[in-house]
């Protein structure tokens, strides 16, 4: 876990774009921060506060509840910063796309968002077209996009004999 925050720490200087592999790292801080409050504070409310009475042997079920529930609302919280960052990335309307998120009761809106959303897009070094990720030439200028084989022109990788 040290070894991907002192990643980022020497990394911020560096302009990259976000990968696949990178979703971690589109968490912005505002939605951390955010989840860690809400969750200590809903462990203060279940746990310290004077109105709930404390019966004798109520603990582990006012445990289990307060933990439940602090997961779940950071756990949304999280998923509203994660989909305010990929809707920028995949050149969608950001304010829509938090309103579904955040108005659709019962994590629906997430659902809809993953099952509806445009793929990343990449542009062409050549001519800066936007093209999807899985193209292997750009159709405006022909460039080689990714390798392929001479013979049947499918893709290959760095891994096939």
């Amino acid at each position: 876990m040290s070894k991907f925050w002192n990643h980022l720490t020497t990394d911020s200087s560096q302009s990259r774009e976000i990968g696949e592999g990178d979703n971690l790292k589109l968490l912005p801080l505002w939605s951390i921060v955010l989840a860690i409050l809400v969750f200590v504070g809903t462990q203060y409310y279940f746990n310290r506060m004077p109105h709930f009475p404390h019966r004798p042997g109520t603990l582990p079920m006012r445990m289990m509840m307060s933990y439940t529930t602090g997961a779940a609302l950071a756990s949304y919280i999280l998923l509203v910063g994660y989909v305010s960052r990929d809707v920028k990335r995949r050149n969608m309307s950001a304010p829509m796309w938090i309103l579904v998120v955040v108005v659709m009761p019962g994590g629906i809106g997430a659902v809809v968002y993953f099952l509806l959303r445009q793929p990343i897009l990449v542009r062409c070094p050549n001519c800066t077209t936007e093209l999807t990720a899985g193209v292997h030439f750009c159709p405006q200028c022909r460039f080689q996009m990714a390798p392929v084989c001479g013979q049947c022109f499918r893709g290959v990788q760095i891994t096939d004999a």
